[in-house]
């Protein structure tokens, strides 16, 4: 239970990201400065995790030693070929903040979040082109439900598009496109890598691009200790730390079908932040696209454990 609530509760940390930028905006804070806290402080307590955690291995190894039982064995350090592969890897976060993070300028944040959630059908579209295979019949139907819950859920259909800044649409589409792209090449950047030191590399990776995109005036001028420090913080917290150490605890323990169920979560505590902290209006057209969308993302989850109990019990019986 604890590896499920584990996962759950990162998951929910994402969802709280999205309402924080916003009230940063409103203090007049630049998307550079903020993007650039969060991946700070983020960088920060992921650096002092992969400190912990080798201190830890350490200690344990002395402790293993001085009792006379055999340790196991330290694992490989990286080489600077596999810390730039890493870094390299967490890119695409940054492009997918800084689009995310935008679009909030324009759109609501009840509406960014959704459109961002777009990553689901787009991931399975990528993979299919360059596979070149055509995608099943439980894909095609998921693909269906996003898509109308999508445009329930934004509120398209009793608004009408013209209501909606393009250019606030387009950013949220692009950074699920930029989100989806790191899903893909992410799982492959040295997965032999201990979590806190893949994390911790990555999110410098990140944090270097982002300085030179955006350099960082912040930390010269005096504004970094103001109250853009604690919106930084927070982000840090809910974005770049608490979900990726709590993922790496839940997600080996629970699998990586139930953390895609588990995961839907920040969605709907988007969309719960947006409407009560934020005020933003959410009709109840616009919650029943929320649970279509919620119910395309978990469905072929859902769709795998039912197929692959089935397959276990016929093949017991047999």
């Amino acid at each position: 239970m604890k590896y499920l609530l584990s996962v759950l509760i990162g998951a929910m940390s994402y969802g709280i990201l999205s309402t924080i930028v916003v009230l940063a905006y409103g203090q007049g804070y630049k998307l550079g400065e903020v993007v650039g806290t969060q991946l700070l402080t983020g960088c920060i307590l992921a650096w002092l995790l992969a400190l912990y955690t080798k201190l830890r291995a350490t200690r344990k190894q002395r402790s293993a030693v001085s009792s006379g039982v055999s340790a196991k064995p330290a694992p490989a350090r990286l080489t600077w070929k596999h810390r730039l592969l890493l870094m390299l890897a967490g890119a695409p976060t940054v492009v997918t903040g800084l689009l995310y993070y935008q679009s909030l300028r324009y759109i609501p944040a009840s509406l960014a979040i959704i459109l961002l959630f777009q990553f689901t059908w787009i991931s399975v579209l990528i993979q299919a082109v360059s596979k070149r295979q055509r995608p099943d019949r439980i894909t095609v139907l998921t693909l269906i439900l996003l898509f109308g819950g999508t445009l329930l859920a934004a509120g398209i259909l009793n608004q009408g598009a013209a209501e909606f800044n393009l250019l606030g649409l387009m950013l949220g589409l692009l950074s699920a496109v930029s989100y989806s792209m790191f899903i893909i090449f992410s799982g492959k950047a040295v997965p032999s890598a201990h979590p806190a030191y893949r994390s911790a590399w990555m999110v410098t990776g990140g944090m270097l691009l982002l300085f030179i995109m955006f350099p960082p005036y912040f930390l010269f001028n005096g504004l970094l200790w103001s109250q853009l420090l604690l919106f930084g913080f927070l982000l840090g917290l809910f974005g770049a730390f608490i979900p990726p150490v709590l993922f790496a605890i839940g997600v080996p323990h629970i699998g990586g079908g139930m953390a895609g169920i588990l995961g839907a979560a920040e969605l709907p505590v988007a969309v719960l932040l947006s409407s009560f902290v934020l005020h933003e209006q959410v009709s109840l057209l616009q919650w029943t696209g929320v649970v279509l969308v919620l119910l395309g993302v978990v469905l072929p989850e859902l769709y795998k454990l039912r197929w692959g109990n089935a397959r276990s019990v016929r093949s017991s019986s047999v």
